[in-house]
């Protein structure tokens, strides 16, 4: 619950979520367009702007849980030459953004350590979250449940090898990711948690060189 955090940690961390989550729907749209599909842009969301992006009870959700979501981007399938594929990359472009920023993030806290400027304690922590927060999103979005960008970066592909199961994360998907989510709230262990944070330590040092 970010709520519980100290102010001066939250000031820093909602600028960055909400740009991060702003910049992954961006990148829904922008790639979809690309693709031929216009309809994100016809509906403004081309922009980085956070009124187009950001849902109230997704927000509201990120400051009470921890968890939460932004508006989806509205794509129509029947404009793409390829809608299979093309989905795919629409999918894949939200989370490949998140680590295209933490990607930069970590060059920059690079150069910072080998250059031995902007040696600020603060805009370290501001780099450390953006980092962290970015590869968080992408990792957990890569998650095979729908409503995540990974089901259907991986849907057809458990669906050619079990159908029944595809079908079953498509339908129960929603139930099963807040489930999950409601059990990291009360229990002193969280399965989300346990299943993101090896991935996410991986990329950390990747990316910073930093492990944790």
């Amino acid at each position: 619950m970010l709520l519980r955090l100290p102010l001066e940690v939250l000031i820093i961390l909602l600028p960055i979520l909400i740009f991060s989550l702003c910049f992954h729907e961006f990148s829904h749209g922008y790639i979809a367009y690309r693709l031929g599909d216009h309809t994100a842009a016809r509906n403004g969301r081309l922009t980085l702007n956070p009124l187009a992006h950001l849902d109230p009870i997704g927000s509201l959700m990120i400051l009470f849980v921890g968890f939460g979501w932004a508006k989806p981007v509205p794509v129509n399938p029947v404009n793409f030459s390829n809608p299979r594929v093309d989905m795919m990359k629409v999918a894949f472009a939200g989370p490949a953004s998140n680590l295209i920023l933490a990607f930069t993030g970590g060059l920059i806290m690079r150069f910072i350590n080998i250059a031995g400027i902007l040696q600020s304690e603060l805009f370290i922590q501001i780099l450390y979250f953006f980092i962290f927060i970015n590869i968080s999103l992408a990792i957990f979005n890569m998650i095979p449940v729908a409503p995540l960008d990974g089901s259907q970066i991986f849907g057809n592909m458990i669906s050619k090898n079990n159908p029944e199961l595809a079908w079953k994360l498509q339908l129960h998907g929603p139930k099963v990711l807040m489930g999950l989510i409601l059990i990291g709230m009360v229990a002193p262990f969280s399965i989300l948690g346990f299943l993101m944070m090896p991935f996410v330590k991986m990329f950390m040092y990747l990316f910073t060189g930093i492990s944790f």
